[in-house]
């Protein structure tokens, strides 16, 4: 009490005296607090019973102030004077000591604001540098201390001025003979640890003189934690939470120290979610910074890359071992640092939400912490991420034999397909999932990468669930901006288009492809199988030919460009009459397909914009003919699944036609070709999706004639999907009737994409 009333004495005494001139006045605080040190006796006092933060606050008062009377850039006495008398060393030892209790956080606070609001550039002074660096490895020695908040204040505040100016991080990446030094280290240091040092910390004293800093509200602005929420967002559900230690690296570190990393490392693993968001946010300017020694450093020199991943791994099997694909796919957008879930509040909570919500939080993180990241760091993190999450973690329970385990190990790895962002990131889980290989597939080696065998052979599991989430998974992969995923899993095994059979054209065949006919197609139209063709399922011919454009020498029709009003045709007349339904429902018809897939083609174009992929198909002069074709695992599974449509349920059909619908939508002329093309002139033993389509409608035909009154119960199914009719009675053969919906409605899919991609070809 007495202190205090001190120290209103004092203020008063100060008003009432005349004004001294700014540097006197900034001495004469500074002298105030070392004559308390040299004049108290009680060293148990809390600092804030003490004068020292009236006067630190003057003293920063009093440097602003000199700052804004100055012209820009323009050092004057005070600020000389807190240099050359090494003040902020002075006060690191006083904080370091915590002399009196509660110095620490006063230190902390002043090189804070000292940072945050002189606009001047002070870290290249070895004066402020070296103290900051001394501070900084004071942060996050404990976790909970009263000290945290003022620690994460501070080291955003230098990770503010680093993002500034990138360069000076330089500063703050210590070599670990003078760490080892600094702590009166013993260690035995050899020759060639001191040959093999690349030091890159300046300690001539001299300024480096930088461009002029942004703004000092920028750097200011990372001082506040207003506005993060005041319940524990998930990153709070720390490791401590889920017992797991601090991550030590098993790698042998180069030799330098990234003490600013290692101390947001830390922080990270705060039981109070705000500290361990702007310890996040502290970490992601650090990743961002474009010098690759810094870059360097923080992936072989801090646990960074271990924390990260470790922490996936360990939120990841705090999971539930069966959780609800439904729960995992639908469950809220994450954001890493925005989300506080409360159970209390949730309607939709289901069990295991909270550590799903966490797991997909940390992800999402990681993802944005290497999409922001230096290219060498990223390529680090997202190495690290593949090795030690994906391979180590999630490997084993994709590849277990517990359908529920496979279930909710795919649905998780669908929903991390769905979320990433991160180029990098994204590119290690393809390999994951995929592998590196690009040379073409045979049967005998499909299994050689085993995850990629494994999920393939998934989408035609025994379990309809596991079908249709492997299913999904690979959808979801397909519409990635990813080249290798479409070259891995179809593409190379069509490069050297040898599906075909070529024969080389006689002068009586050109004479018929001038005329309008390719040598050696069968004409649908004359084909016994669609002898039974109305005028209203064939469009026009004159209105196709208006749409399409003359033969080119270039590109001539029977190196793949069909006609589009036949090939059209060919997949609307597939389908025979008295198994179409369409035309009785409204709002069914073909144009509808025309209005998505124009849409959809679009986005894929954009999407495969930079892989310069070719215009046309490769010649068949330079193509390996004679090489036995194998379409490839993925297309195998596929088309043999398209062709037991009629006997399978309604929602494997619907998502093993949408996976077949997104292939043919990419812009490349092979795949257009081998999907789209139904007049292509098949080699021995080999099939296409027309062919398997063909084959589907031979056995459909079949099979009408032994199910009595099969239109009218085609169109009541058809009804009942469409919602327009309730659910009655079971109706005699259910999934044939279904899956010759699904049918006819591929096969018009099919026709608009097509015809989509026919007229974006001739259009200039």
């Amino acid at each position: 009490m007495f202190s205090k009333f001190t120290s209103i004495l004092q203020h008063a005494v100060e008003a009432l005296a005349p004004s001294l001139p700014l540097q006197e006045d900034f001495v004469y605080h500074w002298k105030a607090i070392t004559h308390y040190y040299i004049e108290t006796s009680d060293d148990k006092a809390p600092v804030t019973d003490t004068n020292i933060p009236s006067h630190l606050e003057q003293m920063l008062d009093i440097l602003v102030q000199e700052e804004n009377e100055r012209e820009s850039g323009e050092t004057g006495p005070c600020m000389e004077y807190l240099l050359h008398h090494k003040i902020l060393e002075t006060l690191y030892t006083l904080g370091k000591a915590d002399c009196p209790p509660g110095m620490k956080q006063q230190v902390l606070a002043f090189y804070t604001k000292l940072l945050g609001r002189i606009r001047q550039p002070l870290l290249p002074h070895i004066n402020v540098h070296r103290p900051v660096q001394k501070l900084i490895r004071l942060c996050g020695e404990v976790l909970a201390t009263p000290t945290e908040n003022e620690e994460i204040q501070f080291l955003c505040i230098v990770c503010a001025k680093l993002k500034q100016d990138p360069y000076l991080v330089n500063f703050f990446l210590e070599s670990k003979l003078k760490a080892m030094a600094s702590k009166g280290s013993a260690s035995v240091i050899t020759e060639d640890t001191i040959k093999g040092q690349d030091s890159l910390t300046t300690d001539t004293g001299q300024p480096i003189q930088p461009e002029e800093l942004a703004s000092a509200a920028e750097a200011e602005q990372m001082e506040k934690d207003d506005d993060l929420p005041q319940q524990a967002n998930d990153l709070s559900f720390s490791l401590d939470e889920l017992n797991v230690t601090s991550p030590e690296s098993s790698t042998v570190r180069p030799n330098q120290d990234y003490n600013l990393v290692n101390s947001l490392l830390n922080l990270t693993k705060s039981p109070d979610g705000r500290i361990a968001v702007k310890a996040c946010e502290g970490l992601m300017l650090l990743v961002s910074l474009p010098e690759p020694a810094a870059a360097k450093c923080l992936t072989q020199s801090t646990c960074l890359c271990e924390l990260l991943t470790d922490r996936l791994a360990t939120l990841y099997k705090a999971l539930p071992q069966s959780l609800d694909p439904l729960d995992i796919e639908t469950v809220e957008a994450i954001n890493w640092g925005l989300d506080s879930y409360s159970h209390k509040e949730d309607a939709s909570a289901f069990p295991g939400k909270r550590a799903l919500i966490s797991f997909l939080s940390w992800f999402d993180y990681c993802d944005q912490l290497i999409k922001e990241a230096q290219k060498t760091a990223a390529v680090a993190m997202a190495k690290a991420v593949r090795e030690r999450f994906f391979i180590d973690v999630m490997e084993p329970q994709l590849m277990q034999t517990s359908e529920i385990g496979i279930l909710t190990s795919t649905a998780l790895l669908h929903r991390i397909v769905r979320q990433v962002t991160s180029d990098v990131l994204l590119q290690e889980i393809v390999y994951f999932i995929l592998g590196e290989q690009r040379e073409p597939e045979t049967l005998t080696d499909i299994n050689r990468h085993p995850l990629r065998h494994r999920l393939i052979e998934h989408c035609d599991h025994i379990s309809d669930e596991i079908s249709i989430m492997t299913l999904r998974m690979f959808e979801h992969l397909l519409q990635k901006p990813n080249e290798h995923i479409l070259y891995n899993l179809v593409l190379r095994n069509l490069e050297e288009r040898n599906y075909m059979e070529y024969k080389p054209l006689c002068q009586e065949d050109k004479d018929v492809v001038e005329n309008g006919q390719i040598a050696g197609a069968v004409d649908l139209e004359e084909d016994p199988l669609f002898t039974d063709l109305s005028p209203d399922n064939t469009l026009s011919t004159q209105e196709w030919l208006s749409a399409s454009p003359p033969v080119s020498p270039e590109h001539p029709k029977n190196d793949g460009k069909t006609e589009v009003h036949k090939i059209v045709n060919s997949f609307l007349c597939l389908v025979p009459d008295e198994a179409k339904s369409s035309y009785h429902v409204e709002g069914t018809g073909y144009d509808t397909y025309l209005r998505d897939a124009h849409r959809q083609f679009r986005d894929y174009c954009v999407i495969c914009l930079r892989w310069e992929w070719p215009g046309s198909p490769r010649s068949l002069d330079k193509c390996n003919l004679e090489a036995s074709f194998f379409e490839g695992h993925f297309l195998k599974v596929l088309f043999e699944r398209m062709g037991r449509i009629l006997d399978q349920p309604y929602d494997v059909n619907l998502q093993v036609t949408s996976v077949l619908s997104k292939l043919s939508l990419f812009p490349h002329p092979h795949i257009h070709e081998y999907l789209l093309d139904p007049y292509v002139n098949l080699a021995s033993g080999c099939r296409s999706l027309f062919s398997v389509i063909v084959r589907v409608v031979g056995d459909l035909m079949v099979r009408i004639q032994r199910i009595p009154d099969f239109t009218p119960k085609l169109l009541l199914v058809r009804k009942r999907l469409l919602g327009l009719e309730p659910e009655g009675l079971i109706i005699d053969h259910m999934t044939l009737l279904e899956g010759v919906i699904v049918l006819e409605e591929f096969c018009k899919e099919l026709a608009a994409i097509a015809f989509v991609k026919y007229h974006a070809s001739s259009t200039p």
